[in-house]
Formats: structure tokens, sequence, C-alpha cells
């Protein structure tokens, strides 16, 4: 009890420590309903949904501007998101929160997040905006394809990838070792609820380091061939899933993963210390 009197008194101490939750927690509702939707879009890829749109941010927003009021809820998602990549440069700049949130490590951490946040948001405040867009999987082999024709070009992919791969797996270790619980403020929630963030942190944060890891491995294979085709967006490295010899259930557990990681951002939306 008195830990997290103290840790609130912290937060509330820091710079802009008020507008700075307000931005994670509408940050992290922006990224959970991203997953949600590439997940159950990668659901119906795996079931033979032919008329599904490919498992990506794009069709993730696609499928918002279906909706009614698609073109407000899209523009309350590109919004979320700058409010993400707001909070994570505020941690660059001011520290996380936690004991060790100050470190060197902790600081430059989050400092790439902000980097890929700020792309995220770019790419959805674009659509928002009318831009419509490509499919990542084209994005992802243009930008392969312009590095590649950079001096040492080939090493420069194979490290990005390298780091993606990487990347991933430690989301999935973190994930299973179930590292979040330290971010978490859930002393006075019930057991139940507390096994079920459980559930969805550990199985959402392996499907998501999956997918980073062979997005990252695709990237790499990319390099050694010399060959931007081998790159694959979030939508050609899911549908590789099915392709595997599990067919298509591996598929449909990492696209199951996925909505419980959505989900599980809605709770680290309510919980989480920031």
């Amino acid at each position: 009890m008195g830990g997290a009197t103290a840790t609130r008194g912290v937060r509330s101490a820091a710079p802009g420590g008020d507008a700075r939750e307000v931005a994670a927690r509408c940050g992290l509702v922006a990224r959970g309903v991203l997953y949600v939707l590439i997940g159950t879009l990668a659901l119906r890829v795996a079931f033979g949904d032919s008329g599904a749109a490919e498992a990506d941010r794009q069709g993730a927003l696609q499928e918002l501007s279906g909706t009614p009021l698609g073109g407000v809820l899209i523009w309350a998602v590109a919004i979320g998101l700058v409010c993400m990549m707001l909070w994570r440069l505020s941690e660059a700049v001011f520290g996380a929160a936690g004991q060790d949130g100050g470190r060197a490590t902790k600081r430059l951490a989050s400092a790439g997040r902000t980097v890929f946040y700020a792309s995220v948001a770019f790419s959805v405040l674009a659509f928002a905006a009318g831009g419509g867009g490509r499919s990542g999987d084209e994005q992802s082999r243009d930008v392969t394809a312009r590095a590649l024709e950079l001096p040492a070009g080939r090493w420069l992919v194979g490290a990005v990838g390298v780091g993606v791969a990487v990347a991933g797996v430690v989301i999935a270790v973190q994930a299973a070792r179930r590292s979040f619980r330290k971010h978490m403020a859930m002393g006075g929630v019930s057991r139940p609820w507390r096994r079920t963030v459980d559930v969805l942190g550990v199985a959402g944060g392996l499907a998501r380091g999956a997918v980073f890891a062979a997005v990252g491995g695709f990237l790499v294979h990319a390099a050694v061939r010399y060959d931007p085709a081998r790159a694959k967006g979030v939508d050609d490295t899911l549908r590789s899933f099915a392709g595997t010899p599990a067919g298509p259930w591996l598929l449909v557990a990492v696209a199951v993963g996925l909505v419980l990681f959505g989900a599980f951002s809605w709770a680290m939306a309510r919980w989480r210390e920031v």
C-alpha cells in the first residue's frame, strides 16, 4: 500500500505527470484496437476467407473505415498512437516508472520505441487524411530494395533484421517470464482478474514476439540473398505460418495470440504504472 502510494507520488512529481498518464493510457487503448483487428483478420485468413483484408495495419484501418463512424475511429486511433509516441518519448527524456526507470538502457529502449511508434502513427495519420496507402508487404519490399542499394546496404538490412528478430525473442521471453507484472498496479485486484491478465500477457506476448522474430528472419534472408522480394510485411509473415508443417493451425494460434495481446493492451491501459 505504501509502495503504491510512493510510486504515485513520484509519478505526480515528474514533469507533466498527469499528461503522461493520459497519453500512455490512450496509446495503449489504440494499440489494443489495432492488434485485435489484425488478429481477427489473420483468423479469417486462416479459415480461408478470401474476402478478408490483409492482416496488417492497413487492413485493420480498412476494416475500421467500413464501420459506422469509421473516419472518426481512425482519427481516434491515430491520435492515440501519437499519444503512445509521446509517452515513450517522455520515458526516454525523463525516465520510465519504477526504481530503475532512469537507467540508460531503459531510456535507450524507450527511444527506440519512440521511433517505432512515430512511424506507426505517421502511417495511420496518412491513412486518416485520405492517403490510403500501400500494404505493409509492399512497403516492406520497397524500403528493403532502397536500403539494399545503399553502400553496405546488405549489411544494413541484415543488421536491422537481426535487431527485429532479437526484439521478437526478447518480447517472447519477457512474456513467458511474466516480466510485465512489475509494471502493473494490481494489488487490490481479485485473483481471477490477475490470472486473466497473466494469460493475456503471456499468450499475447508470445504471439507478438513470434511475429517480430519472423519478420526479422525474413529481412535477414533478404539481405543474404540480396533480394528485396524475400522481405515480408506482417500480412505475408502471418500467412507464412500457415505454410509450416503445422498448417493453418499455427496461424490460428498466432492470430488468437494477437487478439489476446490487444486485450492485454487494454488491461495495461487500466492497470499499468506509468
